[in-house]
């Protein structure tokens, strides 16, 4: 016994430094995530004491000399869980593998030979524990019981001129309930901020031999004190570290602040950034190669041509040419993109037609889509198989009709519930499909069912490139609202705002007025969530130009809702179609839009994977070609509806707004 007294004290005495440890760690109060559920691993060293008596090894071996005392070092493993739902008290569970193996003390058979007895019995142990910190610290203790299941009993035995004896204990209880304590300390190392906290805890541990003794029989038992590290993982809410607080137990020396200097608590820095053109182009023509989206929308319950749709009588059809559509037209575009790209879309029919009527050759299939009514979707295509027929004199047998509720590629997937209304309006509608090369285009790759796109010439207004660019990175997490101001040198203030969002644009022509050109200093002001206030200070200069002469290019890439398609996909069309297009010392403004079903912050980080993989791509392909001196700008939108290219009233609308456009400005 007097060593089991020794082994104890010297345990309480280690839990007694872990203590003085915690205390005096509490002088340092950190704000930090607190999970309340974590997660993760340990590892420690069993220091595994042996007491009692045994000499019955099994049925088959009684040693001659009993075995008292014995000790030995063993691995101990787990997983483990802790809840903790407040500083103070939680809960912890280890299922672990617990190795109470070791040797005993040798003793001496009566034919005066040395004997030796050792054992690797070992354990799944599951250990449920009360979790205190007791003060609100990093220290904590812990206590509970064990229930420990029995899945290796071997021993071996040696004695001098007999052969060593390897086999298994009997009378091994398969199950034991027994119980510790012990505390440690969690030490962060992962940022204070960080929604996912990572902590590394040394602990120690005693386990009692009382109701552990393992064997039914004689009285052997052992008791174990335990060290190793754990490894935990936690994910928790954000939050703004706040001031460090003095306490009575150790106060904290504050410097001095000047009165005139404002306190400005954050919860993270925002990164503010102003990206602004140096000219300012007032307008620009656009040569535009325009998609054609290959769907006909159909009005909910009904199964006519809706009426936006031009539609043609026969006489009229006559005279119509796709050309037509190519003339430039009235400058009544918001960024290029609007009613004059609609116009060019609601006449798809008509286009279709023209384009059978010169390719006698071509053939269509007409797939309507009706939610839960194939026979209806059926009827919608029949309808625009009779357009055709009847305008423009299509022979019946080049345009296949198909039924069924669903689009091939549909926006309502199984299990949605969210926006349902908006994702059904765009899977009622007939698609078109062809294999004929006269009718379709392959961007996108082998098997594009994009129909080949049109060439419109255009007035575009306010380019984006004439845009003033505000990025507040952090503001839609980090703040309630920012706004900024822009002053001139006379003075003048403009204000812009409130923003929510991660960026805003100000078109440059509205900062400059009736100015020829001016230097600005913007002033972002910002209001976080707790409160504070925050400021950051830029400028710019902007000049404005007028060049009738410039002429830009675009091109445009559209995609599917929610499709996993990426823009890799489109490699073959960026790299053979519109890297040739670019010249050296050339600037390529490249932005991605999304349509405004879905979150924000998803859809933002869409188009912005969109763009930037565009750009990359093409970054290659000019390397490729050896194009120097061109000069990229590449923004993702998501669904900011005052950057989308189209409205999102109609489903039409919001296809075309699920887009990367790159727009191409020659170099001078």
């Amino acid at each position: 016994m007097p060593q089991y007294s020794t082994t104890k004290r010297k345990f309480f005495i280690l839990l007694l430094l872990s203590v003085f440890t915690g205390v005096t760690g509490e002088a340092q109060i950190v704000t930090r995530v607190q999970p309340k559920w974590w997660f993760g691993e340990s590892v420690a060293a069993n220091l595994n004491y042996f007491r009692g008596t045994t000499q019955v090894l099994n049925d088959n071996l009684t040693v001659p000399t009993a075995f008292h005392k014995g000790q030995g070092v063993r691995p101990y493993a787990s997983l483990l869980t802790e809840y903790r739902p407040n500083k103070v008290v939680g809960g912890m569970l280890n299922i672990a593998f617990d190795n109470r193996g070791g040797s005993f003390d040798g003793v001496i058979a009566p034919c005066n030979c040395p004997a030796t007895l050792s054992t690797n019995i070992s354990y799944i142990t599951v250990e449920p524990s009360l979790r205190i910190a007791p003060f609100s610290s990093a220290f904590y203790i812990f206590a509970g019981p064990t229930l420990n299941f029995n899945i290796s009993r071997s021993f071996t035995y040696t004695q001098l001129r007999q052969p060593d004896t390897k086999s298994d204990w009997s009378n091994i209880q398969s199950t034991t309930i027994s119980g510790q304590a012990g505390a440690g300390i969690d030490i962060p190392i992962s940022a204070r901020t960080s929604a996912t906290q990572m902590t590394l805890s040394p602990f120690a541990s005693f386990q009692t031999d009382f109701g552990h003794e393992p064997r039914s029989v004689e009285t052997w038992a052992f008791y174990t004190i335990r060290a190793g590290i754990a490894l935990k993982v936690g994910t928790g809410k954000r939050s703004i570290p706040p001031a460090a607080k003095a306490t009575a137990d150790a106060p904290v020396a504050i410097a001095p602040i000047p009165a005139a200097a404002p306190i400005i608590i954050m919860e993270k820095d925002v990164q503010f950034s102003v990206r602004a053109p140096k000219i300012v182009p007032l307008s620009r023509q656009v040569k535009e190669t325009f998609p054609l989206r290959n769907s006909v929308f159909f009005d909910m319950g009904s199964a006519d041509i809706p009426k936006r749709y031009v539609l043609l009588s026969p006489t009229a059809a006559i005279s119509f040419k796709e050309e037509q559509l190519q003339e430039a037209q009235p400058a009544n575009l918001r960024r290029g993109r609007s009613s004059r790209q609609l116009a060019v879309y609601y006449n798809i029919l008509n286009i279709m037609g023209d384009r059978m009527r010169a390719n006698p050759q071509a053939s269509i299939v007409l797939t309507g889509a009706s939610d839960k009514n194939p026979s209806e979707g059926k009827l919608m295509a029949e309808n625009t198989k009779q357009y055709l027929v009847s305008s423009f004199g299509i022979d019946p047998s080049r345009i296949t009709t198909e039924g069924r509720d669903k689009p091939v590629i549909a926006s309502e997937q199984p299990g949605a519930t969210r926006e349902l209304a908006l994702l059904k309006e765009g899977d009622r509608r007939v698609d078109i499909t062809s294999i004929s090369p006269e009718l379709t285009t392959q961007v996108g790759g082998s098997g594009s069912p994009f129909l080949r796109p049109v060439q419109i010439m255009a007035m575009q207004e306010d380019p984006l490139d004439s845009h003033v660019i505000l990025t507040a990175d952090g503001a839609s997490e980090l703040l309630n609202s920012w706004s900024v101001d822009v002053t001139d040198e006379r003075g003048i203030v403009q204000h812009y705002g409130p923003y929510t969002r991660d960026q805003e644009s100000i078109p440059g022509k509205t900062i400059l007025g009736s100015n020829i050109q001016g230097n600005y200093k913007i002033v972002m002001a910002g209001e976080t969530k707790s409160g504070h206030s925050i400021t950051k200070e830029s400028s710019v200069s902007l000049m404005r130009t007028d060049d009738p002469k410039q002429q830009g290019l675009r091109y445009s890439i559209l995609f599917d809702f929610d499709r996993s398609r990426t823009i890799a996909s489109y490699e073959k069309f960026l790299t053979d179609v519109v890297t040739p297009l670019i010249s050296e010392n050339g600037t390529v403004i490249i932005h991605g839009h999304t349509d405004v079903i879905g979150e924000e912050k998803y859809n933002l980080n869409l188009s912005r994977d969109r763009a930037t993989g565009a750009q990359q791509i093409l970054e290659r392909a000019l390397t490729a070609a050896g194009k120097k001196g061109v000069k990229f700008e590449t923004y993702g939108f998501g669904k900011d509806a005052s950057m989308a290219p189209f409205e999102n009233n109609l489903p039409e609308e919001r296809f075309y707004n699920r887009t990367v456009i790159i727009d191409i400005i020659p170099g001078k």
